[in-house]
């Protein structure tokens, strides 16, 4: 049976409403769900996610693949690490500019990718069939807007 958090009660204190400790417990509930799906090609939900955007993006430096997944340079590495150990991408310097070093998806990375967006769709649908219809597009919608109106920490 499924654990379902309290609802705040009337003279409850504040802090027992913290939309970041929600979305903390959400994300570990549905990374859990695609993590499930991915296990047979060995990838976790943030390798999925930088495989997809080096496809999309045809390759990108650190820095823009970075800013994309909205993450940090340091969790990007470490997110990178174990694709670039298994062959998937190719890190290289930029051109003059040897500081900048530029990600690209090997041909395996490109066949590893394919192999996972079926199990990535089977999870999307799980999810969407959990939440319903109307409430997993209001949630991809409320997300995407949330996403648009934090400002980037400094």
């Amino acid at each position: 049976m499924a654990h379902r958090a309290p609802s705040r009660r009337a003279g409850d204190p504040d802090w027992m409403a913290c939309a970041c400790q929600r979305l903390r417990q959400t994300t570990r509930r549905v990374t859990q769900l695609y993590e499930h799906h991915l296990a047979p090609v060995g990838l976790t939900s943030n390798q999925f996610s930088a495989l997809a955007t080096l496809h999309a993006m045809d390759g990108a430096s650190m820095g823009a693949l970075a800013e994309q997944l909205v993450t940090d340079p340091t969790t990007l590495t470490r997110t990178l690490g174990p694709l670039t150990a298994a062959g998937y991408v190719r890190l290289s310097e930029g051109g003059a500019d040897r500081r900048r070093r530029e990600v690209r998806l090997t041909p395996q990375g490109r066949a590893v990718f394919r192999r996972a967006v079926p199990l990535w769709r089977t999870a999307q649908q799980q999810l969407r069939a959990a939440l319903g219809d109307g409430d997993f597009l209001k949630l991809y919608e409320a997300l995407v807007g949330a996403l648009d109106r934090l400002p980037a920490a400094a």
